[in-house]
């Protein structure tokens, strides 16, 4: 979908557009709101310098010629919005698009991981894998992970009463399928899936790692204590005694429905993240777990 973007500040039918776009939460729509955005911002930069130079009443500086030179302003800073500005704009849409799970355009950067996953300094790669439709894995790889865990998933589902491929896909979305598990400080895996962190009543091994947490809806990181097993056995029995044993995840035992099942996670406190239903409802129900099994 092509969201148009204005080219002149006389064209509101394409700011009428946008704005009826904007709802479909698009990440057309997102870089056409993000660029709106920068340009104000820049109106506001440009008003202010004019007010830094003034001299005073000017004779030829009458309320018409400061309409007129308001509106070569506004137009100035939408044009230079659009060739690239300030980089307000992709900034703003890196940012919102991550928390809204949408794929914002290519950038050098890093991309920020979706919701708290861990970022082991000497392992990290790309925890914004898992996050749906960004950077999905091949097939391939996606179908190892699933061979690696499929049975530990499915014995916690199993207790449960939940389908095994949720499992799966709360592991996946967790940890970039498996390309971001949490490392011990020696390297050797710490086969902590799901990112459960180590509180005060966990008397087992811990491991630190940074992690992203969304404080009042905004991405900071921070440095946690996650625990640490001896096996993917123990991980999963663990998940499966911590969310079948805590009654703020009560309705997620026996969920049969994708949504139902991410949903009560979120509700229940599992991530900060806004946005964390809707991108496991995705990877549960999206094309490369799909494949992935059917291969």
């Amino acid at each position: 979908m092509a969201v148009p973007i204005q080219d002149s500040i006389f064209d509101t039918r394409r700011l009428g557009e946008l704005k009826r776009l904007s709802g479909e939460r698009s990440p057309e729509a997102l870089k056409a709101v993000a660029q709106q955005f920068e340009a104000l911002f820049m109106q506001l930069v440009i008003k202010q310098m004019r007010q830094s130079a003034s001299f005073g009443d000017a004779p030829f500086d009458g309320e018409t010629a400061q309409f007129y030179r308001g509106m070569a302003d506004q137009q100035l800073a939408l044009n230079l919005s659009k060739k690239g500005g300030l980089g307000l704009a992709k900034a703003i849409e890196r940012q919102l698009g991550a928390s809204m799970g949408l794929q914002a355009e290519p950038s050098t950067d890093i991309p920020a991981p979706p919701r708290t996953a861990p970022l082991p300094g000497h392992a990290a790669k790309s925890a914004a894998a898992a996050s749906a439709g960004q950077n999905p894995p091949d097939n391939g790889n996606a179908a190892s992970f699933i061979d690696r865990i499929w049975n530990h998933a499915k014995q916690a589902a199993q207790s449960l009463g939940v389908p095994t491929q949720f499992i799966v896909g709360h592991a996946a979305l967790e940890t970039g399928w498996g390309k971001s598990e949490i490392a011990r400080p020696d390297g050797s895996p710490s086969y902590n899936l799901f990112n459960v962190k180590a509180g005060s009543d966990w008397k087992g091994d811990t491991v630190e790692a940074s992690t992203i947490e969304y404080i009042g809806g905004v991405a900071t990181r921070r440095t946690e204590r996650f625990r640490a097993y001896a096996s993917y056995d123990d991980a999963f029995r663990d998940y499966a005694r911590l969310i079948g044993a805590n009654p703020r995840y009560a309705q997620v035992a026996g969920q049969s429905d994708a949504a139902g099942f991410a949903r009560a996670l979120s509700r229940g406190g599992y991530a900060t993240d806004p946005m964390y239903a809707d991108k496991l409802t995705r990877i549960i129900g999206g094309n490369t777990l799909r494949a992935a099994l059917s291969s």
